[in-house]
């Protein structure tokens, strides 16, 4: 924490007075500007109040603001970032809103004493996006696959009315024309939620943001062909049966095996897929996973 005596000492006795008073602003202005290094100004493309927030935390991340640290005046984050006050405040806000930051009633905002644990946040800044696509669904493998074979070792006969109900809804949803993305967000939501495992559904909850996105894409891709449809429900059937019978190392075999062939489905696409619905199906994940 940045601390400075501002009072007389036993060293101001030979000071002058207008020593001792230049010696005061001068400590006055370290407490309120704490911070010796410029930050960067932003430029126009993600939100700006979003990029200066991304420089402050990294400052703290970075131990380069402590906890304890008062953040510089509002005025002078304005002017290092050349942005206006609005966006100060918006970012400043969204510092709070992570427990990065508090405010001290007339006195400034100062780095929390007490971090939170780091918020999980992805970049897919380089992502095309078939790849941002991919990488998502390589997420899912890694997780899903876990993610099935507790719940054949924990599930209850509640758990296996839902996942069944959700096979239905899909089922449904397709015959009647539907995409069956929600659907299938669900049905896969419904395994999670037999892991009793509240990190796992937490974690899964997070990643539902991406992928709806994700699943739109690969839906959208599997509906143009019959064998990939066919395929999916295939995999899908799979996975249930494993989950019934409590089988955990089929159902982890059976739920890897389809997010690894939806990657392949993928691969597969026609060009004219991407070219024409791809792309924009999936723009909000490749925005989503920019932050």
């Amino acid at each position: 924490m940045n601390r400075f005596h501002v009072g007389p000492n036993h060293n101001d006795t030979c000071l002058t007075a207008p020593r001792r008073t230049a010696r005061y602003a001068l400590a006055c202005f370290l407490y309120d500007n704490p911070m010796s290094q410029h930050f960067t100004p932003v430029s126009s493309g993600a939100r700006l109040s979003d990029q200066v927030a991304e420089q402050l935390s990294a400052e703290i991340k970075q131990g380069r603001l402590a906890p304890g640290d008062k953040l510089p005046t509002e005025a002078r984050l304005v002017e290092q970032f050349a942005v206006s006050r609005t966006v100060v405040r918006e970012a400043v806000s969204r510092l709070k809103s992570l427990g990065l930051v508090d405010s001290r009633q007339g006195s400034g905002v100062f780095v929390s004493a007490q971090q939170p644990f780091a918020p999980l946040n992805f970049e897919a800044r380089h992502a095309a996006s078939q790849e941002a696509v991919v990488q998502m669904v390589e997420v899912r493998r890694a997780l899903e696959a876990e993610v099935a074979a507790l719940a054949a070792e924990r599930r209850s006969a509640s758990d296996l009315l839902a996942i069944e109900q959700a096979v239905q809804a899909l089922d449904h949803a397709v015959q009647s024309g539907g995409d069956g993305v929600v659907e299938d967000v669900n049905f896969h939501r419904a395994i999670a939620e037999a892991t009793r495992n509240p990190f796992l559904i937490q974690t899964l909850g997070y990643l539902s943001q991406f992928l709806h996105g994700a699943t739109q894409v690969t839906r959208a891709n599997e509906a143009r062909r019959g064998d990939f449809a066919a395929a999916v429900r295939s995999e899908h059937q799979a996975i249930l049966q494993a989950v019934q019978a409590g089988d955990p190392l089929q159902a982890r075999q059976a739920a890897a095996a389809h997010m690894g062939n939806a990657i392949g489905r993928i691969r597969k696409a026609d060009p004219a897929f991407w070219a024409q619905e791809g792309e924009r199906l999936a723009q909000p994940l490749v925005k989503g996973l920019r932050g």
